[in-house]
């Protein structure tokens, strides 16, 4: 018989009504032939009112204590699903994460997955229970509850999902699905029939918030089909696989982070290392990253900016200070009041003119972006806070994803994936440890740059329009933040188009007043694409150090959730390439 797991989420179990009508559900998946796991979060705000409670007691608590107390959230709800179902005359059994068998490493409050055994899942299932398990926790070897942070239910049922080979993995929550935009914030976003594991992982990490990224990598990871639907009606939700909803569209989906901070290290001498050293102790404090860039240098010194939660801008600031004062950097700024709008899709890795096609309907707006950074299949700028949802909802117009896309055809699932999974099933120790699908060198690319271009909204847009009209591809691109009123931003093109690069920025900088367009005719373009960037936080400053071991120097950073792209001098690339094969050889599945 084929599994299936179910995950209802706090609102989806808030009182005794919604769990019955959440164990009709499980209950109505058996009767239709399905072993089903059921996964349940704590019940409405139980997490809340329980973080409330310890800090009332202690403003600091031990993460090892809130772990034992959170975790009783889930026990409580997994206990009465039990009960609704044996009320309504079917056999259940609960299980806690440890009677589950899932085994986490030590990092409390935030633990990682390592392993789960499923013999005691399946003996129930196969005597016919419905088996009820709590989400968002774990146990250690050394027999430590821990719970799984963010998103942890999520993350729970996707892995289950994963080591049980299950059907797919049902979400249930309470919005219908997975949608263009929030649709609290833009009214007219539409709900998406599908999207690909790549889409909704940019998505997460972008600002939606219906799937935490954790889970999502577990979906892809492992080739498990989310189903995500409302625990209030039978809408038919939204498909996430390798299968995107359309591939005839270059955007299906816009997202927004309003709570982010800018800090950015003026001036840091331009020399192997220094970029290393910043994210390596940023990483060492568990401080997560999320937007970085780094310009080309000017006069020996270049800028490095990055964004993180506001919440974590204190204690990001603390390491930098220290940092930038160790490496001779000029200073350090930062902007409490900044966010970031992301589109997303597919679809413009095959299609010219997304970026200036985004740029200018914010310019339209009179929104003036603060940074840039793109990746294959993410656009994403940095705004000012009070601007963020018009920009949200400029992006979503300009690219008209309130109407219906032409669907893509059926694909049948790339037996790859089947054989991907078991490969990375039996090779890693870890569940959630970090993959990496490649590691790419890209040689055939050359760089411009356009310094103090005046920091005002609607040039970014007008740079673009020059090169898309000679039909030239732009692949990265790279805006700094403005220092003086005055902004850099440098994009790369094929070594081909350099020469009309220059020419097409050329009359744009002189009308404006900006210096004249210069560059590199050839660089090389180190690509990491794998599962798990952003939640292995390490990632970045374990590129950046291995890189600044071989004195090979960074020239561009930009970043996403599924890759990470730099930049260095054109002779240096094949070098690079080695070193970084070599630092990620235990997580690098292509090998």
């Amino acid at each position: 018989m084929a599994i299936l797991v179910q995950k209802f989420g706090g609102t989806s179990v808030a009182d005794a009504e919604k769990i019955l009508a959440a164990a009709r559900k499980a209950i109505r998946a058996q009767k239709q032939g399905y072993q089903v796991v059921t996964v349940v979060s704590a019940m409405g705000h139980t997490t809340d009112h329980l973080i409330e409670l310890a800090r009332q007691i202690n403003p600091d608590p031990p993460a090892r204590e809130m772990d034992m107390l959170l975790s009783t959230g889930e026990q409580v709800s997994v206990a009465l699903m039990a009960m609704a179902i044996h009320r309504l005359g079917h056999r259940a059994i609960s299980f806690t994460g440890a009677q589950l068998g899932i085994r986490t490493d030590s990092t409390h409050t935030k633990a990682r997955i390592r392993s789960i055994q499923t013999d005691r899942i399946r003996q129930a299932l196969d005597e016919g229970y419905i088996v009820i398990a709590a989400g968002f926790q774990g146990v250690t070897d050394t027999a430590d509850i821990t719970t799984l942070g963010r998103g942890g239910s999520d993350t729970t049922a996707v892995a289950l999902a994963a080591a049980l080979r299950a059907e797919t993995c049902e979400i249930y929550t309470d919005v219908d699905g997975v949608y263009t935009t929030d649709p609290r914030l833009v009214p007219e976003a539409r709900r998406m029939s599908r999207v690909s594991y790549d889409e909704m992982l940019e998505l997460a990490t972008a600002g939606a918030g219906v799937m935490h990224n954790r889970s999502i990598e577990f979906a892809k990871r492992f080739s498990v089909p989310v189903h995500v639907r409302s625990s209030f009606s039978d809408m038919p939700g939204t498909l996430i696989s390798w299968m995107p909803e359309s591939r005839s569209v270059p955007v299906c989906g816009a997202a927004a982070i309003l709570k982010e901070a800018r800090v950015t290290v003026r001036g840091v001498p331009d020399q192997p290392g220094n970029a290393a050293a910043i994210f390596s102790r940023l990483s060492a404090r568990n401080i997560a990253t999320d937007m970085i860039v780094q310009n080309v240098a000017e006069g020996g010194r270049a800028d490095i900016s990055f964004t993180v939660f506001q919440e974590e801008l204190p204690a990001a600031l603390r390491v930098v200070e220290e940092t930038a004062r160790e490496i001779g950097a000029e200073g350090v700024s930062y902007d409490e009041n900044v966010a970031k709008v992301s589109v997303v899709g597919l679809g413009m890795a095959k299609q010219p003119g997304v970026a200036q096609r985004m740029f200018q309907a914010l310019a339209d707006k009179n929104i003036n972006i603060l940074m840039i950074t793109t990746s294959e299949i993410k656009i994403s700028v940095l705004v000012e806070r009070d601007r963020a949802i018009e920009a949200l909802r400029t992006v979503h117009a300009a690219f008209e994803l309130d109407k219906e896309p032409p669907q893509a055809e059926e694909e049948a699932r790339p037996e790859e994936i089947t054989n991907d999974r078991d490969r990375i099933i039996g090779r890693l120790q870890g569940m959630e440890d970090l993959v990496i699908e490649s590691i790419c060198l890209d040689e055939t690319q050359a760089c411009v740059t356009l310094s103090d271009i005046p920091d005002r909204p609607g040039l970014a847009a007008r740079v673009f329009r020059q090169v898309a009209e000679r039909e030239i591809v732009v692949d990265m691109i790279v805006q700094s933040v403005g220092r003086d009123g005055k902004a850099m931003m440098s994009f790369t093109v094929p070594q081909s188009s350099y020469e009309a690069a220059l020419a097409a920025c050329r009359p744009f900088c002189q009308e404006i007043g900006a210096a004249l367009p210069a560059g590199r005719p050839r660089v090389a373009k180190l690509s990491i694409l794998g599962t798990g960037l952003k939640s292995h936080i390490d990632v970045a400053s374990r590129t950046f150090k291995t890189l600044a071991q071989s004195q090979i120097n960074v020239e561009m950073i930009s970043t996403s959730e599924v890759r990470l792209n730099v930049v260095t001098a054109g002779d240096k690339g094949r070098q690079a390439l080695t070193v970084l094969r070599q630092e990620f050889a235990e997580e690098l599945v292509d090998l």
